[in-house]
């Protein structure tokens, strides 16, 4: 029922390889920068997507949310990454029920090479 609520379920479903679990964070026509250069946009195919990945098994680690910025139903939520991506941050929405889900999803921003 938090915005931060959805990095801590990420990682949950994600290690319990639950790619229907994952798609669930997202709404109906989210948009999810992934894999890196490229946009995966809609729930059904972030939801086939996230199959594809954790069909290798990958393990999460936790991260801890950095504060959160809320105006009205919308909030930007961010983790520093501990795999060294760069950043990590999503927006997300208040649904009806008062639960959140991500509407963008920008998981690795990496410095632009000089």
């Amino acid at each position: 029922m938090r915005p931060e609520d959805l990095t801590r379920l990420f990682v949950e479903r994600s290690n319990a390889g639950d790619a229907d679990g994952v798609a669930a964070l997202y709404e109906e026509d989210a948009v999810l920068a992934y894999p890196p250069g490229s946009r995966t946009v809609g729930r059904a195919a972030i939801r086939d997507l996230w199959e594809t990945v954790l069909a290798n098994r990958p393990r999460f680690e936790p991260e801890t949310p950095l504060p959160t910025l809320v105006s009205g139903d919308l909030a930007l939520t961010a983790t520093p990454p501990r795999d060294g991506a760069g950043a990590r941050a999503q927006v997300v929405r208040r649904q009806p029920d008062g639960s959140w889900l991500r509407v963008l999803d920008q998981p690795e921003f990496v410095s632009p090479d000089r």
